[in-house]
């Protein structure tokens, strides 16, 4: 069975025309290139001035701390009710 199977591919590498297989005259080489001129220095880029965190929020001080402070507020009972409402934790007047 393999016998047959290298008949049949010696039999249709000798069909192929041998034109394809003749290595083509190689290409002439490239003149060489010069060297580049150098490239002209990039002016210094202006930066933006930092936004403050007054400018992006438009709150003052105070304003700022009581939004932090009601955030602490709300996470701390948001918290708690998920203690209480999984058993972990049980408040003194519900036992």
């Amino acid at each position: 069975m393999l016998d047959d199977l290298r008949d049949q591919v010696s039999f249709k590498e000798e069909k192929e025309p041998l034109d394809d297989l003749t290595p083509k005259p190689p290409k002439p080489p490239k003149p060489p290139k010069g060297p580049k001129p150098p490239k002209p220095p990039k002016p210094p880029r202006m930066r933006k001035p930092r936004r403050s965190i007054d400018e992006m929020t438009g709150m003052t001080a105070r304003q700022r701390f009581a939004l932090a402070v009601m955030l602490f507020v709300i996470v701390g009972l948001l918290g708690t009710m998920l203690l209480i409402i999984s058993g972990k934790m049980i408040p003194p007047f519900m036992s």
